[in-house]
C-alpha cells in the first residue's frame, strides 16, 4: 500500500466478523469504482460536495479492495467523485484484503438507494465480470451477490433496451425466476435469451398501448395496466414455480388478443401506482 503512494493509519479486526481491515489514506487518482456499478448521479455528487465543503471535513471512509495496483471501491463512488470535485489529492479508505468484497455492491451500497434499473444493471455487470474472471460454480453459488434472480434477466433486458419499462414486468418475472443450477458461463446465454423474450413481450404490449392511445386513453400507467390484465399468474392458486417461457408465451398470446374496445377510462383510472422508474418510457 505504501508502494502505491498510500499510508497505513492502522490495522484492526472488525468487531462483527473479526475480518482484518486496513485503515488508510490512498492517492485519489488510484481509486476508482468497480466496473459493475451504476452510473454516478451528478445531483447527488453536487449535494455531497456542498455538504463536505460546508463541514470542511471528510468523515465517511470509502471501502476499497486492491486490484492490480489500483483500488476498487464497491461503496463510495459518489463520495469519491465529490472529493475529486473539491480538489482532494487523497481519500480515507477502509481497505479489505478479500477481493470478493468488490462484488458485494448491493449489500454495501446504502449511500444512495438503488432503483430497479440500477440494481438490475449492476447485477448483470457483476455477472459478466464474474464470467470474464472465469469464476467457477453454478449461478446458485453466487445468489448472495445477485440478491434476486429477476435482476439478472431484467438487467440483460436493460442492456438491450435502456428505456425498458422493467417496473411493469418485475412482479411476474420475480414470480417465475429462480437461480439456475447451471455454471455461470452457460447460464449467461440463457439469461440473455430470457431477456429477448421479455422484449418480445414488451413489443406486443406496446402495440396494445398504442391502440389504447389511438382511442384517446392517456395515462403514465397504460403499460402497467396492460401487463396487469394479461398477467394470469394473479389468479393462480397453487404455489408451484411457473415456467418462464410458458408464462411469456401465454402473456404474449393474451396481448395479441387484447380487446382495446372493452377498456374504459375508469378502468385505467383505478390502476394508479407509484412513480415510474427513471428513464423508463411512460406508456
Amino acid at each position: 500500500m505504501r508502494e502505491d503512494g498510500g499510508e497505513v493509519l492502522g490495522v484492526y479486526r472488525d468487531p462483527l466478523g473479526g475480518h482484518p481491515v486496513v485503515f488508510s489514506v490512498l492517492p485519489i487518482d488510484k481509486v476508482e469504482p468497480t466496473p459493475y456499478q451504476r452510473d454516478v448521479s451528478e445531483p447527488h455528487v453536487k449535494r455531497l460536495a456542498n455538504a463536505m465543503e460546508r463541514l470542511d471535513r471528510f468523515l465517511d471512509p470509502v471501502i476499497a479492495v486492491r486490484k492490480d495496483g489500483r483500488y476498487w471501491t464497491p461503496n463510495g463512488n459518489h463520495r469519491l467523485n465529490a472529493s475529486r470535485r473539491l480538489g482532494a489529492k487523497a481519500i480515507v479508505a477502509l481497505v479489505l484484503p478479500e477481493e470478493d468484497v468488490a462484488y458485494q455492491i448491493l449489500a454495501l451500497n446504502t449511500e444512495k438507494a438503488h432503483n430497479l434499473k440500477e440494481r438490475s444493471l449492476e447485477v448483470i455487470r457483476m455477472y459478466r465480470g464474474l464470467v470474464g474472471a472465469e469464476r467457477k460454480g453454478p449461478e446458485t453459488a453466487f445468489a448472495h451477490l445477485f440478491e434476486e434472480p429477476a435482476f439478472i434477466t431484467l438487467g440483460a433486458a436493460y442492456e438491450q433496451r435502456p428505456r425498458f419499462s422493467a417496473g411493469a414486468y418485475h412482479p411476474f418475472v420475480k414470480a417465475v425466476e429462480d437461480f439456475l443450477d447451471t455454471p455461470l458461463e452457460d447460464a449467461l446465454p440463457l439469461r440473455e435469451a430470457r431477456a429477448r423474450r421479455l422484449l418480445e413481450l414488451d413489443d406486443a404490449v406496446v402495440s396494445v398501448v398504442d391502440a389504447l392511445k389511438e382511442r384517446g386513453l392517456q395515462s403514465p400507467y397504460l403499460k402497467n395496466f396492460v401487463v396487469a390484465r394479461i398477467n394470469f399468474l394473479r389468479f393462480r392458486k397453487d404455489g408451484g414455480k411457473p415456467d418462464f417461457d410458458a408464462t411469456v408465451d401465454r402473456m404474449q398470446a393474451s396481448a395479441r388478443k387484447f380487446n382495446v374496445d372493452k377498456v374504459r377510462r375508469e378502468d385505467i383510472g383505478r390502476m394508479g401506482g407509484g412513480p415510474l422508474e427513471p428513464d423508463e418510457e411512460s406508456a
